[in-house]
């Protein structure tokens, strides 16, 4: 897989651009500020629908625009369709499958698959939870995209049971503080949380499949993390993921232990959960039982990487978890996805850069973005473009 073309149309501080690719390493060089990271960011946009720098889709669209187009030519197996996407801020979002009518985004996920190190990477290792679901969430995506339906319904779920918890809080506060409680209050009370009943069931459905799906795939990613780390660290230091469940003991502490329960058995210990921390979700008004309250725990050998990695180790780490999705990825789907290095080689010791250069050189594309064209090893000489003030232009070979 590979990308032959990419355009943009009003995305970041791109105007228009044109930019002709190739298999092998492409290498965008230029200072801070001049867009070369814009050009990869719209790639990654392409295979997952998000950016890896912001949340939201307003900062793409060019100041002053009312849209950004971004648009590709993708290679497989020698095969060439044309992706489009068009992006409106507050609005719904668009895209194009070859000559085929409009569609939803989210239909045309896994015409382009990428996998993205950029120096925000850290957070997976210093940041908290959300950076490192997010980054389960993305790989399960990125190998199934049917999980983007299921992401989407259960974060949908969640809000809608959150709503109905804190609809549900004045009434038990009022209700506690009566000896005898009025019977409207009641009953508006019983009534809440009879339709309290039914969210958990939709909840504990779609979230005991996305757990259970999680933990798969963590079960295979993990062989690949441990090898990645030592071959990037040049070191042997047990490098691994386990995944901390907001389920009951002792569900959880199963799964801590890398123990892959049924999905109907998630299901169940969801359910179960639930009755537990009734109380509390009610008093508080916020769900404390699903997907979107786990986390992964990264360990170096029996110490956690958050809080006990050096800077060094940290980096290690990051590199590892990506360099693992390389590989799952590539074993799965029988070809290679675009590799993306987002400004990594300055953060690197010359060492990791080496090492780095040498695990990646055969991929079948290689996007790489860079302030110094030195900062690239010599292993991952390619084609240059320099991108100065939105203007990219080729360098000669």
């Amino acid at each position: 897989m590979h990308l032959r073309h990419l355009t943009l149309a009003d995305f970041r501080s791109y105007p228009a651009v044109d930019v002709a690719l190739e298999p092998g390493v492409t290498t965008f060089v230029g200072l801070n500020g001049q867009g070369k990271t814009n050009l990869v960011e719209a790639a990654g946009y392409l295979a997952s629908l998000s950016s890896h720098r912001v949340s939201q889709d307003g900062p793409l669209v060019r100041a002053g625009a009312e849209r950004a187009i971004v648009r590709a030519a993708v290679v497989r197996d020698g095969r060439e369709q044309q992706l489009e996407l068009e992006i409106n801020p507050g609005k719904a979002n668009r895209a194009r499958l070859g000559r085929a009518a409009a569609t939803r985004p989210r239909d045309v996920l896994g015409t382009l698959r990428t996998v993205l190190f950029a120096p925000e990477d850290l957070a997976l290792v210093k940041g908290d939870p959300g950076e490192r679901r997010r980054f389960l969430d993305e790989l399960l995506v990125a190998r199934q995209p049917r999980w983007s339906a299921a992401r989407s319904d259960y974060d949908k779920i969640v809000k809608q049971r959150n709503a109905l918890l804190k609809s549900a809080m004045p009434l038990l506060r009022k209700g506690s503080r009566r000896r005898n409680p009025d019977a409207d209050v009641d009953s508006e009370l019983a009534s809440a949380l009879h339709t309290l009943e039914v969210w958990d069931s939709h909840l504990a459905t779609v979230g005991g499949s996305l757990v259970y799906a999680r933990l798969r795939l963590l079960r295979d990613l993990s062989p690949y993390l441990e090898k990645a780390y030592d071959e990037v660290s040049a070191g042997r230091s047990q490098a691994r993921a386990t995944y901390r469940s907001s389920l009951h003991e002792p569900v959880a502490a199963r799964i801590a232990a890398g123990e892959v329960p049924e999905q109907e058995e998630i299901v169940a210990a969801m359910h179960e959960s639930f009755a537990q921390v009734r109380t509390q979700e009610v008093e508080r008004g916020v769900t404390l039982v699903g997907p979107h309250r786990d986390d992964v725990v990264l360990q170096l050998g029996d110490l956690p990487a958050k809080g006990y990695a050096s800077h060094g180790e940290s980096w290690s780490f990051a590199l590892g978890l990506r360099l693992a999705s390389f590989q799952l990825l590539r074993t799965d789907l029988g070809t290679d996805p675009v590799l993306v290095l987002d400004d990594v080689f300055a953060e690197l010791d010359a060492g990791r850069r080496d090492r780095l250069a040498a695990l990646v050189a055969d991929a079948e594309q290689v996007l790489i973005t860079a302030a110094v064209a030195d900062d690239v090893p010599e292993a991952l000489t390619g084609r240059r473009f320099e991108v100065e003030l939105g203007k990219v232009a080729a360098c000669p070979d």
